[in-house]
């Protein structure tokens, strides 16, 4: 995982481990790597053999057994102790074992044809190569350290995962919560920034939208004196042709209003039945003569405003059954995501303009002349309503000609469900 808290945990295990590694091959280098169990064999057979010295004087006090030690038989060991027995002229099939873990090494000793003798010794190191040890403890050192690392960097960057989650918590309108200013010297830095971008963004906003919700208010006055005026012109056609534009100005002026509205209104959302909601909208536009069918309207529910989710709804399909010929429109539910699909099979947008469609104003051909009512925010609205809701609105050309415009929302749970 490439994080930050991986990256502390790491480097301080390859740090600690490091280290010790270094500060053991120095110990070895300076005294020597610990003896290995071959290497101090020697002092054994001298002992076996003054043993046998001594038995074989006749010497009393010495118990013999009628079989070798039992236990464990290291047989590396023995046959290590056999050679160096041979070197000092004596051929005595010994053998070297342990009974328990921690109990003494025993060497089992033939006496001519009387027995055993049982030659217990210590002090003597672990079989096998040196390095196997250096490892086993190298291995000890890392979990250690890795524990160590692992909770050192959790509450190094707490509050960095702090910060990452008020950042993910933007919502919709693009704010972000207050962070708390605590923590090391550069995240009380990070935090105090970040609230006062917030809050500059905040301030930039409002006054965004106080200045369109002034400029839309404004116009209506002198929208209204010219329309009084153009009444006043002789030449019918030139008078319709003011009035025609006026219209458009008005409708703008009130679009921009409402779409101040949308962006700064807070309505508390319900449940409602997305089918029912959408089966009302597309009655309701047939009775106003516009092309639109209701194909399948499987039963949903989300969480909305109403009013809101019927105004974007609105939007879309008019936009479909108005630019797009004619409007088919679906609702289909998966117990996650709600959707609604409008299909039309109008000209469609070009694919190189098709992520502009959200914004203000947006005209697929903007030369064109404007011969269907409309200002060019009914997407934004529509846009701003679903992003506020917790959803998205997807557009697309269909294969076939015309578009496809999908809406998702929350499938919310309703009191059946739970």
């Amino acid at each position: 995982m490439n994080t930050l808290r991986v990256k502390f945990a790491v480097l301080l295990v390859v740090a600690i481990v490091a280290v010790v590694g270094l500060l053991t091959v120095l110990l070895f280098y300076l005294l020597g790597p610990p003896k290995r169990a071959e290497r101090a064999l020697d002092g054994v057979a001298m002992q076996v053999e003054t043993t046998l010295q001594l038995t074989s004087k006749g010497l009393g006090g010495v118990t013999l057994r009628d079989e070798p030690a039992s236990g464990r038989v290291y047989r590396r060991t023995t046959k290590k102790l056999r050679e160096e027995l041979k070197t000092r002229g004596l051929d005595l099939p010994v053998t070297v074992s342990r009974a328990k873990r921690h109990a003494p090494l025993i060497v089992s000793i033939p006496i001519d044809d009387k027995g055993w003798l049982w030659m217990p010794t210590s002090g003597m190191p672990p079989s096998g190569p040196p390095w196997k040890a250096l490892f086993r403890w190298l291995t000890v050192i890392a979990l250690g350290a890795a524990v160590i690392a692992v909770f050192v960097s959790n509450r190094m960057v707490r509050p960095l995962a702090l910060l990452e989650k008020a950042v993910a918590s933007v919502g919709p309108d693009g704010l972000m919560p207050e962070l708390p200013e605590r923590g090391s010297a550069e995240v009380r830095a990070t935090a105090k920034a970040l609230n006062s971008l917030s809050a500059r963004l905040k301030r930039a906003m409002e006054s965004r939208m106080r200045l369109v919700a002034a400029a839309g208010h404004d116009m209506r006055t002198p929208i209204t004196r010219m329309r009084l005026r153009a009444e006043f012109v002789q030449d019918h056609d030139e008078r319709d042709k003011w009035l025609e534009d006026l219209d458009e100005l008005e409708r703008i002026a009130d679009s921009a209003i409402m779409l101040v509205r949308e962006e700064t209104g807070n309505a508390a959302p319900e449940l409602l039945r997305l089918d029912e909601l959408v089966g009302a909208i597309g009655t309701e536009l047939k009775d106003q003569k516009l092309d639109i069918t209701c194909k399948t309207l499987n039963p949903t529910t989300v969480r909305a405003s109403r009013f809101k989710l019927n105004r974007a709804l609105r939007n879309l399909i008019i936009n479909a059954a108005t630019h797009g010929v004619r409007a088919r429109v679906s609702v289909e539910g998966d117990g996650t995501t709600a959707r609604v699909i409008i299909e039309d099979d109008g000209p469609g947008i070009p694919g190189e303009l098709i992520h502009q469609v959200f914004e203000p104003f947006f005209r697929a051909d903007p030369a064109r002349r404007q011969d269907i009512p409309g200002a060019g925010l009914g997407l934004t609205i529509a846009y701003e309503i679903v992003s506020r809701a917790g959803g998205r609105i997807a557009i697309a050309n269909r294969p076939g000609g015309g578009l496809l415009q999908t809406v998702e929302l929350p499938e919310a749970e309703t009191e059946a469900d739970s």
